[in-house]
């Protein structure tokens, strides 16, 4: 074995972490007897030789020996290697994709490691009936993604399938057909036809539940019109039906080609008959009584992710489907739907009311994880969660241990449960927030939760004002003050001011200027009644470098009015490098209204700054100093299409300026918006626990506009 490794000079190679002169071993501990050592060295191929699905000389050179390693039937865990081959050679670069000079080397390895591999695929027809399940299990989807003719692999898999006795196996090849289905689309038609007839009646569950996903990735249009019912019909059957252990064969005698079928003699294709004669609400609602519930194959979820993947924006369907999920008897597939429910709402608008409802019930459950889930769901929704308010209050009021979560390193915050209901505005979370509030440290994101319930939150003032008063002023005033300014602010609750102006004036020097900025804005929101603390912010404003100009000038605006003292400070702080600075002053000057006309022609100027969010907030700052549109709202509108995630921003502008008559350009792209079933941030591969809300809030705002409830014009 291995023939000519010792000839390779590894030493001049290098992988992720320096000289490659430990590949030869890691290839040996591949074919090691020792499991341990065999997983070691597959971590390491990974981890150093194929980084992140980096490509680099050596793992070029081990190629070879990795198809050495793959056809020797001596080696165990093969079924691996084979993975890591097609991880390796299954990098395609489109030919629109622009390549830098830095990466010219990198590409060049991507296309010779996927000629080489490909040059090679030939020998994972032969695997396909391999002794070892792992192999078989990896060698579709090697050769869908690798081999130059896909005509043949889809006729392998098609007479493999029959005669392959272990289920998850099979499943990769109706995997493998439908990923041959999206790289070739001049098969995509066969391969449909195919996977249409294994979702049909007569198959097994599911290789059923199977088809039906890859139909949903590469032929959505294939898929039966009464999916939800077909799919929900499916998982009862799985439900029913002990899934087969990976790696057992068909039954003593039975016929070959029978074996998937005959294994499952309950796969019938059809609900009951009194099932199919009830309206379709009432069968999603009926929960199947079954006394014994046994768990679903592990595949279920990865299969159920993907049919979701595949339906996309049809959200009516996915949303009927994931509510059968929901009530399933088996707690693991509820909590795969709560995961798939957080992804559905966070990136598609639709109806959700009985969906949330149905999460809200899982708070319920004996069961932690699924409690915990759903209410992790919950607190993303915001205003979307309330159909799920009442469950949420019982959970809170019966759990007072999960109010605040603490934990061995960082600050305390809230559960999940709590936060939810605080962002209902609803009253009931008043307790386990003003428990939060009388500890020692409070939870960092208390003031947030606490400025969700509006006016309703006036009864935790009280504890606000003993918690500042006993604040220590010293090295962690920042991190203990903020939350409690945080909620003072929110609450505009002016009582607070003598203790407001004692962390104001005792603010240490480590961070504080991120304390008195917190005070400042505390101060602000009271308006008029803050009187007595005109001396201080007086002196603040004389005082440069003290905390934010731009800070101070707003609170004295606020608590005083007198825009000859402030206007002079915005106007220099207009000259400051950083773009959030200039931002916030600029926004401080839009809130003087007509006071500030003066300074229209330095915003006008702001209207052509590099930066999309500045461009905006100088066009509503003009707006609100002069009384005129013109120059703004097409400012507002480029920005809208440049910057998707600034329309919340531009909304807000539109709304307040009143410039989205009937027939406006503006009144287009806001009916656009509304229309949409897509949210306007949503993300492939990552998101922000706020975005639900921002997009809910970025529809009110269209609406709002649209109605022509406007917001002030300029003051005098």
């Amino acid at each position: 074995m291995f023939a000519g490794i010792d000839e390779v000079d590894w030493a001049s190679m290098e992988h992720a972490y320096g000289p490659a002169d430990d590949v030869p071993a890691l290839l040996w501990g591949l074919a090691s007897a020792d499991p341990a050592r065999r997983e070691t060295a597959l971590d390491g191929m990974y981890g150093a030789v194929h980084h992140q699905g980096d490509v680099y000389a050596c793992t070029l050179a081990s190629i070879p020996f990795l198809f050495e390693l793959v056809v020797d039937p001596g080696v165990q865990d093969r079924g691996g290697i084979v993975e890591l081959l097609t991880s390796i050679g299954g990098i395609d670069l489109d030919e629109d994709d622009e390549i830098d000079e830095d990466e010219i080397e990198g590409a060049a390895n991507y296309a010779m490691a996927a000629t080489a591999v490909t040059a090679g695929a030939g020998v994972f027809f032969e695997l396909m009936s391999d002794e070892d399940p792992g192999v078989r299990l990896n060698a579709p989807l090697a050769l869908a993604a690798l081999h130059d003719h896909p005509d043949r692999v889809l006729a392998v898999l098609r007479e493999r399938l029959p005669i392959e006795p272990d289920e998850e196996v099979r499943l990769a090849l109706v995997e493998a057909a439908g990923r041959i289905a999206l790289r070739h689309r001049s098969l995509a038609g066969q391969a449909a036809g195919w996977l249409t007839r294994l979702a049909g009646g007569g198959f097994p569950p599911g290789l059923r539940l199977a088809a039906l996903a890859q139909l949903a990735r590469c032929a959505p249009d294939a898929l039966p019109g009464d999916v939800v019912r077909v799919v929900t019909g499916v998982l009862r059957q799985l439900r029913a039906v002990p899934a087969r252990r990976s790696g057992a064969g068909p039954a003593a005698g039975a016929r070959p080609g029978a074996a998937a079928v005959e294994a499952y003699p309950e796969a019938v294709g059809e609900p009951p008959a009194e099932e199919r004669s009830a309206p379709a609400a009432a069968r999603l609602r009926a929960l199947p009584d079954e006394p014994v519930v046994r768990p679903a194959a592990p595949w279920t979820a990865d299969l159920l992710r993907t049919l979701h993947a595949g339906l996309d924006d049809r959200v009516a369907e996915r949303t009927a489907l994931l509510t059968d999920q929901l009530r399933s008897p088996d707690r693991q597939q509820r909590i795969d739907a709560l995961r798939m429910c957080g992804g559905l709402i966070r990136a598609w608008r639709g109806e959700y009311g009985e969906l949330v409802r149905l999460v809200g019930e899982q708070l319920a459950t004996p069961e932690p994880r699924l409690a915990e889930a759903a209410s992790h769901v919950l607190e993303e929704l915001f205003g979307l969660a309330a159909p799920a308010a009442d469950a949420l209050a019982a959970r809170v009021a019966a759990d007072p241990g999960a109010w605040v979560r603490d934990w061995p390193s960082g600050p305390p915050e809230l559960g999940s449960a709590v936060k939810a209901l605080a962002r209902l505005g609803d009253v009931r979370a008043l307790p386990a927030l003003a428990a939060a509030l009388e500890r020692t440290e409070v939870p960092h994101d208390v003031g947030f939760a606490v400025g969700c319930l509006g006016a309703a939150g006036a009864p935790l003032t009280g504890a606000l004002r003993r918690g500042l008063a006993a604040l220590p002023l010293d090295g962690r005033t920042h991190d203990r003050a903020g939350p409690l300014l945080t909620a003072v602010t929110a609450l505009r609750a002016d009582e607070a001011l003598p203790e407001v102006l004692r962390v104001l004036r005792g603010a240490p020097e480590y961070r504080g200027d991120w304390v008195r900025t917190s005070a400042l804005r505390a101060i602000g929101s009271f308006g008029p009644v803050a009187r007595e603390a005109v001396p201080e912010l007086r002196a603040l404003l004389r005082s440069p470098g003290a905390t934010s100009a731009t800070e101070v000038a707003k609170a004295l605006w606020a608590v005083e009015g007198d825009a000859g003292a402030v206007l002079p400070v915005l106007v220099e702080e207009l000259r400051a490098e950083r773009v959030h600075e200039v931002r916030a002053a600029v926004r401080a000057l839009g809130g003087l209204g007509a006071r500030a006309e003066v300074v229209a022609p330095r915003l006008r100027a702001l209207l052509g700054h590099g930066e999309a969010a500045a461009r905006v907030d100088a066009a509503i700052a003009l707006w609100q100093v002069t009384g005129r549109t013109g120059e703004s709202v097409p400012v507002l509108l480029a920005a809208w299409e440049q910057e998707r995630q600034g329309r919340v921003r531009v909304a807000e502008g539109l709304a307040l300026m009143g410039a989205a008559g009937e027939g406006s350009p503006a009144a287009e792209v806001l009916r656009a918006e509304l229309s949409s079933v897509r949210r306007h941030n949503a993300m492939d591969g990552g998101y922000a626990s706020h975005d639900t809300h921002e997009d809910e809030k970025l529809l009110t705002l269209c609406r709002q506009a649209l109605s022509g409830r406007t917001g002030k014009g300029p003051t005098t």
